[in-house]
């Protein structure tokens, strides 16, 4: 697996990194057997460090974690925990996923922007029009079946997923309903 771990404006040292090579490789080993890469960030809030680890797996699915502690290694140590528990939570469904699937998960490319929010009422109307762009990204999109992208949401702790159903080449959308439950949209489905 590779590691990328790095700080925000905090310098870590080659002890964390190694902890963090040796704990989280434990962690993903348990679970999952086939991970590609694992992204680690620190950071410090006031007297707090914050820890946010992304782990890639092969078949596509991405588990999220995050922890906050007033000393790094235990900000880090949460969010292992975290991620351990997701994956634990997740093992059975992990396995089944490898198993049906051969080939990993195909990702499509597609542009991503922020818009700047305009708060004032009188410019509303213009605002719809003429929104300015402060930040532009690409965005990967897995092709997945409609349970495989509500795991994969639940396992990043997203709200939204946007991906390519498998079953007919479209663009969905799955999401985290107020009530609790999950929304699915399929545009194809919609009636003309």
């Amino acid at each position: 697996m590779r590691y990328q771990i790095s700080g925000k404006q905090i310098d870590i040292g080659t002890a964390l990194q190694e902890h963090v090579e040796t704990e989280l490789g434990e962690t993903v080993a348990k679970y999952a057997g086939r991970p590609t890469d694992a992204t680690v960030i620190f950071s410090k809030s006031g007297s707090a460090y914050n820890c946010e680890a992304v782990v890639h797996l092969s078949t596509g699915l991405t588990a999220q974690a995050k922890g906050q502690a007033h000393e790094i290694y235990a900000a880090f140590d949460s969010a292992c925990e975290k991620m351990d528990k997701q994956l634990r939570r997740y093992k059975r469904r992990l396995k089944d996923h490898h198993k049906e699937r051969s080939q990993p998960v195909e990702l499509s490319i597609a542009p991503s922007y922020i818009l700047a929010s305009n708060e004032s009422e009188d410019t509303e109307q213009e605002s719809d029009v003429n929104s300015m762009i402060i930040a532009e990204m690409e965005m990967k999109i897995p092709s997945l079946s409609v349970g495989d992208a509500v795991m994969q949401m639940e396992i990043s702790a997203a709200s939204v997923l946007v991906f390519r159903n498998e079953g007919h080449s479209g663009i969905n959308v799955v999401y985290r309903r107020d009530d609790g439950n999950i929304g699915w949209i399929d545009p194809r489905n919609a009636g003309t």
